[in-house]
């Protein structure tokens, strides 16, 4: 069994600062959520191109206020790239699973994040996990399934596995988070380099499919960018102050606000399987925090 003495710990001081962001980073991305379901019938392409081209003014109000160039830095070059790529793939995925699936359905496969992250930092940030902690990540994957349902008979099985694979491309984007963050690259330089990118990337099908929003589906789209700025400046701040281990939990506040949301805005309530499954995810990732915590404790005794 690997020891967990090769996993860096942060400081107290570090780890209650990356759970405020990353609690502050889940309410705003379930706000992200439920604007992008207001929206309505607008193309994913679209959705996602308005949501990174709104978050990519107030992005840009960073970079200028701190005199920041837009040329990614030459050590990190890659690492900014990548995030941006799965980031992007990341947002295609969730939006289209969130137009189709109960809003908490939505968030909870995109909370699969944490652990998918704590497996690409094995392979990206030599973070080595144990035994244990690969078995929690089967007990999450596990628990998916419950959401995700997968038989020919549930009609909801396709947007299931977009949003499942859309928590994997968010998982390995955060991983090049903390690999850029820790060669020095600014959290805002991140964001602003990731609105940049998806908003680029997004604008060619935005073109061939666009349909006009109405005034309130424009604000619901403005909403939708204001959140997920504010929610990836967050989720950015989070994951530089302690590695994903330590701190993933907290992410899951998420499916509770998601969940509030739904029921409130949308009058949705998860079936039976999809508790199940909430029950598992949510106990794995309790049981992976605990662990961890038990370990750095024992390990500064």
């Amino acid at each position: 069994m690997l020891s967990e003495r090769h996993i860096p710990m942060a400081d107290s001081r570090k780890l209650r600062r990356a759970v405020l962001f990353l609690i502050a980073s889940a309410f705003f991305f379930a706000l992200m959520n439920m604007f992008v379901r207001l929206s309505g019938n607008i193309p994913t392409f679209e959705k996602t191109f308005f949501r990174n081209f709104f978050a990519l003014f107030i992005a840009s109000g960073a970079m200028i206020k701190n005199r920041c160039s837009v040329i990614p830095p030459k050590g990190a070059r890659l690492d900014v790239i990548c995030r941006s790529v799965f980031g992007y793939a990341g947002v295609i995925c969730n939006f289209y699973a969130i137009d189709r699936l109960d809003l908490s359905d939505a968030s909870l496969l995109n909370k699969m994040s944490p652990f998918f992250a704590i497996v690409f930092s094995t392979f990206l940030l030599k973070e080595k996990a144990n035994k244990v902690q690969w078995g929690i990540i089967l007990m999450a994957f596990a628990g998916a399934l419950f959401v995700i349902k997968p038989t020919f008979a549930n009609a909801a099985l396709f947007p299931s596995v977009a949003g499942f694979c859309g928590g994997m491309c968010a998982g390995a984007a955060y991983t090049f988070v903390r690999r850029a963050t820790n060669k020095g690259v600014k959290g805002f330089y991140i964001v602003f380099f990731f609105s940049a990118f998806s908003t680029l990337a997004a604008l060619p099908l935005t073109i061939t499919q666009f349909v006009m929003p109405s005034w309130q589906q424009l604000l619901m789209l403005v909403g939708a960018g204001v959140s997920a700025a504010i929610a990836q400046f967050c989720i950015t701040t989070a994951y530089s102050y302690a590695p994903a281990k330590e701190v993933s939990i907290y992410d899951y506040s998420q499916i509770i606000f998601a969940a509030l949301l739904g029921f409130i805005v949308f009058g949705q309530v998860p079936d039976i399987l999809s508790f199940v499954g909430y029950i598992i995810i949510i106990a794995a990732a309790f049981i992976m925090f605990r662990y961890n915590n038990r370990h750095h404790i024992k390990n500064e005794g």
